[in-house]
């Protein structure tokens, strides 16, 4: 589970409950299930004539698999594993063992082509490039809904307070309505208040948190592309490290002692 964003969402929730208990002395006054149903299921309806009613559910599948159970991007971990598959490359060691037991889906399916031996390498990187190219696509994708739903719960919430506000004018020609004028437009603007919560401390950041993560996840995919490659030119691990570093800032990057200390792990 990731638990940094766990904490972050529950740092929201903190947010969005301080926020309503120092706005009023009675929090129940917040509570109101018509603005409520306005803003969810308008943004629901919203995002499935946007994207179609299935990408919806494919939206709900991707938060929860990247979000809450997805981990962050390690490429130290990345390039180690790449360093040490290269030293059995290069020593005739057992890579197959070692590509098995390789929790990277990724990494598998391309040291796979590169031990089967019938892909030529140039061949082997266009290949390779082409799928990254298309799972950055797809994800994208998927963050871009998230960052395209964040417009709708403000807007939604702002039709629920023009109705409530259409509802408290009708009235007002009524015996004793302005008694009521005030209480009637709070409850008017609490769909405004749902929409910019749910829109600005979940949707938003999710949008945020899921392009941040594609770009993450593709910078480890061309790693591992390039790792692949100099693994099949049978590349010193000590140069490999250096070329995967490449990819790094300063602070990212693997020392080289712990480029030994893996080395010895791995003998």
């Amino acid at each position: 589970m990731n638990f940094l964003t766990v904490v972050a969402f529950i740092l929201a929730g903190v947010v969005f409950g301080y926020s309503v208990l120092g706005a009023t002395e009675d929090p129940k006054a917040m509570l109101d299930f018509h603005g409520f149903v306005i803003v969810i299921a308008g943004t629901v309806a919203c995002t499935a004539i946007s994207f179609q009613i299935d990408r919806v559910w494919v939206m709900i599948k991707v938060f929860i698999s990247r979000m809450i159970f997805g981990s962050k991007v390690n490429y130290k971990a990345t390039i180690k594993e790449l360093m040490i598959l290269a030293e059995a490359y290069r020593t005739n060691g057992d890579v197959v063992k070692l590509v098995e037991k390789s929790k990277d889906p990724f990494l598998k399916e391309c040291m796979t082509m590169l031990l089967d031996g019938v892909i030529e390498q140039k061949n082997l990187r266009r290949i390779c490039e082409a799928r990254v190219n298309t799972m950055y696509t797809r994800h994208s994708g998927d963050a871009k809904m998230f960052q395209s739903m964040g417009k709708y719960p403000p807007a939604m919430g702002l039709m629920g307070a023009v109705l409530g506000m259409i509802a408290l004018l009708a009235t007002l020609g009524k015996p004793g309505a302005e008694k009521g004028v005030g209480a009637a437009m709070s409850v008017a603007l609490i769909a405004t208040f749902y929409g910019i919560a749910f829109a600005n401390l979940i949707v938003i950041p999710i949008g945020e948190n899921l392009t941040e993560g594609t770009k993450e996840l593709r910078v480890k995919n061309l790693m591992i592309v390039e790792g692949v490659i100099l693994i099949g030119k049978k590349t010193n691990p000590v140069v490999l490290v250096e070329e995967l570093n490449s990819f790094l800032l300063p602070t990212e990057r693997i020392e080289r002692k712990e480029i030994q200390e893996a080395l010895k792990k791995a003998a």
